[in-house]
């Protein structure tokens, strides 16, 4: 009986010691960092590295960009086709909010229609603290927040500056080149010490 409540200590504190997924998406305008936040939105952040893995985000464009709101991108291609998608996944905006994410500036989150359970691929990043988005929002749900912006975020404020056409589609496009998840970094090695000098 101890070895295996040992063992289940153990197993839980390397979940506790692994760190948080994180994607690398190269654009046209630079690259963006993404952390991910599985423990707090393990659906959709399941969803959206399924996506990054099976490379739907390469050569996307952000196709909206709204000035001091968000820049959304994840389902065009650079003609203006839509990009065949897999299910909808169910709306965890409630739970990441009760987890401390909120569509803060800087951060993560699906878009979807006027159905709460219908995001798939689209995605999008606040340009500041968009309150109105969080849970329970205008219609009781909320906008799922999974991640926030570790690096770039000096890129996606370059990208909501470009110039916008009527419908909030940028004049040029907005390209995502790739999107991959970097190596996990191993948080249970330990520092090495400084060398005297």
């Amino acid at each position: 009986m101890k070895s295996l409540l040992c063992a289940a200590l153990l197993l839980s504190a390397s979940f506790a010691l692994a760190a948080d997924p994180q994607v690398e998406l190269v654009t046209n305008k630079g690259k963006i960092v993404l952390e991910l936040y599985p423990q707090k939105a393990p659906a959709t952040v399941a969803n959206f590295l399924q996506y990054v893995k099976d490379k739907h985000y390469d050569d996307t464009v952000f196709h909206r960009v709204v000035r001091d709101f968000v820049v959304q991108g994840g389902g065009y291609t650079a003609k203006g086709d839509q990009k065949p998608t897999r299910a909808p996944i169910k709306n965890e905006a409630k739970a990441t909010m009760e987890a401390g994410l909120k569509n803060d500036r800087g951060t993560v989150a699906m878009a979807r229609t006027g159905d709460p359970h219908s995001a798939t691929s689209q995605f999008y990043i606040n340009l500041k603290n968009n309150d109105s988005l969080n849970y329970p929002s205008f219609d009781g749900w909320g906008y799922t927040v999974f991640g926030k912006v570790v690096s770039g975020m000096n890129v996606v404020d370059e990208i909501a500056k470009v110039q916008v056409m009527p419908g909030d589609a940028p004049a040029e496009p907005i390209v995502i080149q790739s999107a991959r998840e970097l190596p996990a970094k191993d948080e249970t090695k330990a520092a090495k010490p400084a060398k005297a000098k």
